[in-house]
């Protein structure tokens, strides 16, 4: 069994590393970086998807998925399509649709941005406008309830853009537990990454009680 973290847009893989250090196990853990795993394909979401579930597929029988924002939509919807390969989910800060109205108000927000800016992101300036254009449709509101494994929403207090959201993928999963950290806002892996170690750590021991 291997346990996969996948990062959010605005993050690479090394957004994972403090986490993972507060996390002693011994279980198989890989972190992709988005960008890398697209392979040089037009960065739009039907794209990545495709790729993202062929890194899954390639990592063993069974995986457990933890997913922040964007890694969040992608581990969901892979969860939804190959349930018979995903042990245990988890979901930090991530929306089950996407609000057209706050898609289009951070669209005009990184058209301010200098390209520069996008080094430390998943994707360039062009990719990420792609993007997130790609997205513009998704929506998992009526599928939540046909998860069946396992299943962790956690958001940081102060994400204001997701916590209502947390709160439907909770309602809406069976059995999902929610936790909210406290003093955190989106990327709670890097604004609180020993309370959220400490959290996945219980979820996870409890998945493997089970």
């Amino acid at each position: 069994m291997t346990r996969i973290f996948i990062h959010g847009t605005g993050h690479k893989a090394a957004s994972w590393k403090e986490t993972l250090s507060y996390m002693q196990d011994s279980v198989d853990t890989l972190c992709p970086d988005l960008g890398s795993i697209l392979n040089g394909r037009d960065v739009v979401y039907e794209n990545l998807y495709s790729a993202f579930a062929e890194y899954c597929a390639g990592a063993g029988e069974q995986v457990q998925l933890c997913g922040l924002s964007l890694g969040g939509v992608l581990a969901l919807n892979y969860t939804l399509d190959f349930p018979e390969r995903v042990e245990s989910l988890v979901l930090i800060g991530t929306p089950h649709k996407v609000p057209k109205a706050a898609l289009a108000f951070q669209s005009a927000i990184f058209r301010l941005i200098p390209g520069r800016a996008f080094k430390d992101m998943a994707f360039d300036k062009r990719g990420t406008f792609s993007l997130t254009s790609s997205l513009k449709d998704m929506d998992f509101s009526s599928r939540t309830g046909e998860v069946r494994c396992p299943t962790l929403i956690i958001c940081g207090e102060k994400d204001r853009a997701n916590i209502e959201s947390a709160r439907f993928l909770a309602r809406g999963i069976k059995g999902a537990e929610l936790r909210i950290i406290e003093g955190a806002g989106h990327v709670v892996s890097e604004e609180r990454p020993e309370a959220l170690a400490g959290v996945l750590t219980d979820f996870f021991r409890n998945v493997e009680r089970h």
